[in-house]
C-alpha cells in the first residue's frame, strides 16, 4: 500500500481523485482507523496510536483524507507502527478470541479475532485496489508492488497497442 506514494509530491497524495474525495494518503489514514478498531481497541490491547482515533470524526469522513497540518511522514509511520502492533496481537492471540467493536450496535458489537482478520483483509484489499487505479491515473506507475509489477509487460509500446485492442473492442461492442 505505501509503494503508491513513493515519487510523489505532498499534493499528489492528498489530493482527491475521485468525486468522493478519494485520494492516496487518506486511504492509508483510513487503513491505520480501521486496524486501530478492528484490533487494538476491539481486543484491548492499547498503543500509544490509540488516541489517533480520537482526532478526528469518522462520520464526517475524517479519516479518509489528511489535513493540510498533519505531515505526511506522520501518517506514513504511524500506518507502519499500528500494521506492526496488529501483527502481534494476530500473533499471540488464538483465532477464537472474541473482541468488541465499539462502533457496532449493543448485541451484535462481538467478534472473533478471525472474523475482524478476514474483515480488514478485506478492508486493506478494497483500498490497495482503489490505489492502484489512483495511482496508475497520476502517473502510470502500475502493479502490485514497488520491486515486483506482476502485469504482463513493462514494455511502454506493448501497453499502448494493449490499451487500442481493448478500446477498439469497446468501440465495436458499443455501436
Amino acid at each position: 500500500m505505501l509503494w503508491k506514494l513513493d515519487g510523489l509530491d505532498d499534493y499528489s497524495v492528498r489530493r482527491p481523485m475521485t468525486p468522493t474525495g478519494t485520494n492516496l494518503l487518506g486511504l492509508v489514514k483510513h487503513l491505520s482507523a480501521g486496524e486501530l478498531t478492528y484490533f487494538a481497541r476491539a481486543f484491548d490491547r492499547p498503543t500509544g496510536d490509540l488516541a489517533f482515533l480520537e482526532t478526528f470524526d469518522p462520520w464526517e469522513n475524517e479519516d479518509m483524507w489528511a489535513r493540510a497540518d498533519e505531515p505526511r511522514a506522520e501518517i506514513v509511520d504511524r500506518y507502519r507502527r499500528i500494521a506492526a502492533h496488529t501483527d502481534r496481537i494476530l500473533r499471540e492471540l488464538p483465532p477464537e478470541t472474541v473482541g468488541t467493536v465499539a462502533h457496532w450496535p449493543a448485541g451484535r458489537d462481538t467478534a472473533t479475532l478471525h472474523h475482524l482478520a478476514v474483515r480488514m483483509i478485506g478492508e486493506t484489499h478494497r483500498h490497495a485496489g482503489q490505489a492502484d487505479v489512483l495511482r496508475e491515473g497520476l502517473d502510470g506507475a502500475a502493479g502490485h508492488r514497488s520491486d515486483e509489477s506482476n502485469l504482463p509487460s513493462d514494455d511502454a509500446a506493448w501497453w499502448e497497442r494493449y490499451v487500442g485492442t481493448v478500446e477498439a473492442a469497446a468501440r465495436a461492442a458499443g455501436r
